[in-house]
């Protein structure tokens, strides 16, 4: 991507950030978020519709993160090279498609096939907010201009935070099936958005002088399609998928006869490595990584964070309906304060510079909602639900915004949007641990017993992740570590 933009009034350096660009950067990265946490409160009456029980409609849960966990990275590095706009306008169209076939999916194998659709189409919209927030800092000279990555983090926790109840009032309004369709009208605006705010590059990124390739023979035309094929390193895409896939497969519904897709995973995690190491420009430069620990630390606190998080979205919210008795919207209705405490953490910490101190309240908060959930029974009173809802809010809303600051700093600008993408992958490969562990716990019921079984698990990985944060020493700055690339000055972080 190149800053050069060929349409629209000019923007200068000494101009603020573009605020244009919120609209299709916010809208983007909800879709995500929106279609992860609807299907809390959808599970049950699919299951219900299509005759499928708990771990069967777990497939729901697993395809989405399946297909977004390996298209995260994928489609950040392109946005790296190509710029957001075009992978943009591909990947939400590609939403409103889905949003048709689940529709008018007759049986759940169509569905899921719906989910893995949304699940690529919405890869490109959190890695491309971030790519424009890079590049608008280099315009203004600004890092987090304008505390625009706090309200980025604002408008995806308000939206994973509400989506169950938006959840239950369109299964009150049109069944299930209206979950899907809400969709079509959110893709189409991203689609438009996109096509008027978001700047057209010139072309492909120049490499770098630590991308620098040997000049091919053969006409320009050739040598230009050699070096952007090395520069995409297909080969170690390839290696990654499989990686993934065979990784989250097992994660899905791990059973001992299911171990070859471990044995499938660790050869080629070894092969990906190999390949990377040796390759002029990787797709993931193990390199660079290996150095960064920082960064590296903040994908494993994601990975247990999401855990948490996941399984308390799909688990405690599938027990209030089956194990409590609430309605799909009364479901959704109870978990407000959470939505309204989020928001409100949020907002107050975004602009503080100290991460250390959100991630470990974070942590507090997770073991002390977990703890809580150990307490509850189908007698217990609503306000008991209420709670629990109210104190997850407090890691709801640290967490995922100290994450988001530290990879923004922590990783290699010219890998922003890649960076920002395996952000995401680490915490859907927590999601699906969560959602396997949901479906161990519950089997073909969401009873108490088995959400008691799920909070257990919680508490120890809320634990983890505080143990972590707690022995990080990388976290003494406000940037939330000083990985090798950093080039924010401490005057301007948020």
């Amino acid at each position: 991507m190149t800053d050069q933009i060929t349409e629209g009034p000019p923007r200068t350096a000494a101009a603020g950030f573009d605020r244009r660009l919120l609209p299709p950067m916010m809208l983007g990265s909800i879709l995500n978020p929106v279609n992860s946490t609807i299907i809390a409160v959808t599970l049950v009456p699919i299951g219900d519709a299509l005759g499928a029980p708990p771990s069967q409609t777990a497939w729901l849960v697993s395809a989405l993160y399946l297909a977004t966990a390996l298209g995260q990275p994928v489609v950040g590095r392109l946005i790296d090279i190509f710029g957001p706009r075009r992978l943009f306008l591909v990947s939400t169209s590609l939403v409103g498609v889905a949003g048709v076939v689940g529709t008018l999916a007759p049986n759940l194998g169509v569905l899921i096939a719906s989910r893995v659709l949304l699940g690529f189409g919405t890869c490109a919209g959190y890695p491309a907010a971030m790519a424009l927030l890079r590049s608008e800092a280099r315009r203004t000279g600004r890092d987090s201009p304008g505390g625009v990555l706090t309200a980025l983090a604002v408008t995806n926790q308000t939206i994973a935070v509400i989506g169950p109840l938006l959840g239950g009032l369109l299964i009150g309004l049109g069944g299930w099936r209206a979950t899907f369709a809400l969709n079509v009208p959110l893709a189409v605006a991203a689609v438009l958005l996109g096509l008027l705010r978001l700047p057209k590059e010139a072309g492909p990124k120049e490499a770098g002088p630590e991308e620098s390739l040997p000049e091919e023979a053969g006409t320009g035309e050739s040598r230009q399609r050699g070096r952007l094929t090395a520069r995409l390193d297909l080969p170690g895409m390839a290696l990654f998928a499989v990686l993934l896939v065979s990784l989250l497969l097992f994660l899905m519904n791990p059973r001992p006869r299911d171990g070859y897709l471990l044995v499938i995973a660790a050869a080629m995690g070894a092969a990906f490595g190999a390949r990377e190491l040796r390759a002029a420009i990787p797709f993931i430069d193990l390199r660079v990584l290996g150095g960064n620990t920082p960064l590296l630390v903040t994908y494993g606190r994601a990975l247990v964070a999401y855990v948490v998080s996941y399984a308390f979205l799909y688990g405690f919210t599938q027990w209030t309906e089956e194990g409590f008795g609430l309605s799909p919207f009364h479901a959704g209705l109870v978990q407000i304060p959470m939505f309204l405490v989020a928001i409100g953490v949020s907002i107050l910490s975004g602009r503080r510079k100290s991460v250390r101190g959100k991630l470990i309240v974070g942590g507090l908060g997770q073991v002390a909602a977990c703890a809580v959930m150990l307490t509850l029974s189908g007698d217990s009173p609503v306000w008991m639900l209420m709670l629990v809802a109210l104190i997850f809010g407090v890691p709801q809303g640290l967490n995922s915004l100290a994450l988001q600051n530290s990879v923004y700093f922590q990783a290699d600008p010219e890998r922003t949007a890649s960076s920002a993408g395996l952000l995401r992958t680490f915490a859907y490969l927590g999601s699906m641990v969560a959602s396997s562990t949901a479906a161990a716990s519950f089997g073909q019921r969401a009873d108490t017993g088995g959400m008691h079984q799920l909070a257990w698990i919680m508490l120890g990985a809320g634990a983890l992740y505080l143990l972590l944060t707690v022995f990080d020493r990388t976290l003494g700055r406000g940037s939330g570590g000083s990985g090798a690339s950093t080039s924010a000055s401490p005057d301007h972080r948020s």
